[in-house]
């Protein structure tokens, strides 16, 4: 039996003070406006970038053949929201997990250095997340801090159920029905996140409805510009 994690000792998602030089970049979007594509890219041009996508660790945490892992599968397959304890406990995991894989990779003295040390040299794209308010009192509440940034991609509902319908990825949730119900909760909860985070001029909207390459040159621009990020030459 697994025990929970102790977020207030993890030192990826710590007290209030802690890590002060972490990015943590919040990317959302109604389901299949491009985000993790996106992602992908800008892990690609500016090192020391982790793409962390809320719902990849959920599906997999769906696959672990766990109670817990089932019960959250029921909620996706429903186009359901994911209890914040779950998804920030799949988040530390994993933001723990790149911060001890950077300190193998130096060496020596490095790889001695707490996950807390290690996690502040990276930014991390937090893909999906947070998905409601719970979500964001919830993040606000063991960080202390607000994201150093949101990325919104704002995309029409016709064009992201098109390219959902699409893309045969043959996922539970890609269906006609479930695919309605996945809108109607970005709307409800997602949208207000998003309104909060852009009245404390957090939020850097991108128009999704465009050639890729259109809205990463925007993606990119912006990301450079809020974060300080140099990309690679």
């Amino acid at each position: 039996k697994k025990s929970k994690v102790d977020l207030s000792r993890s030192g990826i998602l710590a007290p209030p003070g802690s890590n002060p030089d972490r990015d943590v970049i919040f990317v959302l979007g109604g389901p299949g406006s491009g985000k993790g594509t996106q992602c992908s890219r800008l892990v690609a041009d500016f090192p020391g970038v982790v793409h962390l996508s809320a719902g990849d660790l959920l599906r997999a945490h769906t696959k672990s053949g766990t109670p817990d892992g089932d019960a959250v599968a029921g909620m996706i397959s429903q186009g359901q929201i994911v209890p914040s304890s779950v998804t920030i406990r799949l988040l530390e995991a994993a933001m723990a997990q790149a911060a001890s894989e950077t300190a193998k990779k130096a060496g020596g003295e490095a790889a001695e250095r707490s996950g807390r040390e290690a996690s502040s040299k990276h930014r991390f794209l937090v893909d999906g997340f947070p998905r409601n308010d719970e979500n964001r009192a919830a993040y606000e509440a063991l960080t202390g801090s607000d994201p150093a940034l949101v990325l919104f991609f704002d995309c029409p509902e016709a064009v992201m159920r098109r390219r959902l319908l699409g893309r045969g990825q043959g996922r539970t949730d890609d269906n006609d029905e479930t695919i309605a119900k996945r809108f109607r909760v970005f709307v409800e909860s997602s949208v207000p996140v998003v309104e909060y985070y852009e009245k404390k001029g957090k939020v850097a909207k991108i128009d999704a409805d465009r050639d890729p390459e259109k809205v990463y040159a925007d993606v990119k621009r912006v990301f450079a510009s809020r974060t300080g990020a140099a990309a690679k030459q």
